[in-house]
């Protein structure tokens, strides 16, 4: 049954699946950060205030969770002791940056291929095809540090905005964010302020996949 309560639960549900507080989910969908405080879910008459679809869709899309996922949590009809929503778990491909760089891992449209993937779990669904690359030194330093995992997603149709992971036919591979695309190059923004914006001709792009997850 579609309820208040279930929908505000399972927005807390998602946000335990991450490790989060409510407030740390808003901030991470680029929304105000009281959006989701348990004051603002009454209006002050006392009147049930329910969240927005586009506060909805914002959540989902930090956090790559898809509208089912999220319909499944709001449906579930036994939550664990104080209220949360157990968490499901799904494992996926591992593999180092500096791994990542050579061949024999990925097939030519950036699925994970080949052999010497190791596995790893992770507090949430993952689309199939989806893997993990675990973030080595500080070269991404301030948003990602030495040891985060980043889930990417392959198949995910990236736009102007997008955190992504791309390789070049010289076997680099690097985390950016997309500020644009054309059919001749791409231009990517480095999420290490100390970098320049770099462009890519397009013949030297082997793949680019959006990240769609981040153990922060």
């Amino acid at each position: 049954m579609l309820s208040h309560a279930r929908v505000w639960a399972a927005i807390d549900a998602l946000a335990d699946r991450y490790s989060l507080s409510a407030s740390g989910l808003a901030k991470r969908a680029g929304l105000d950060s009281t959006a989701f405080n348990k004051s603002k879910r009454r209006s002050a008459d006392g009147r049930p205030r329910w969240p927005s679809t586009e506060s909805l869709a914002k959540i989902m899309e930090a956090t790559g969770a898809t509208l089912e996922e999220f319909i499944a949590l709001v449906a579930e009809e036994r939550p664990r002791a104080g209220g949360a929503l157990p968490a499901q778990r799904s494992t996926v491909p591992l593999l180092g940056f500096a791994q990542a760089g050579a061949g024999g891992f990925f097939d030519d449209a950036g699925f994970p291929a080949g052999q010497g993937w190791e596995m790893v779990e992770i507090p949430a669904g993952a689309r199939d095809g989806s893997y993990a690359l675990s973030v080595q030194g500080d070269s991404m330093l301030p948003l990602y540090r030495d040891g985060d995992v980043l889930i990417v997603e392959p198949g995910a149709t990236v736009r102007r905005g997008d955190r992504v992971v791309v390789k070049t036919i010289g076997g680099e591979v690097m985390a950016k964010v997309l500020t644009r695309q054309t059919t001749r190059f791409v231009e990517l923004q480095s999420l290490n302020p100390e970098h320049p914006v770099r462009s890519v001709p397009m013949q030297e792009v082997e793949w680019i996949a959006r990240i769609v997850w981040a153990s922060q």
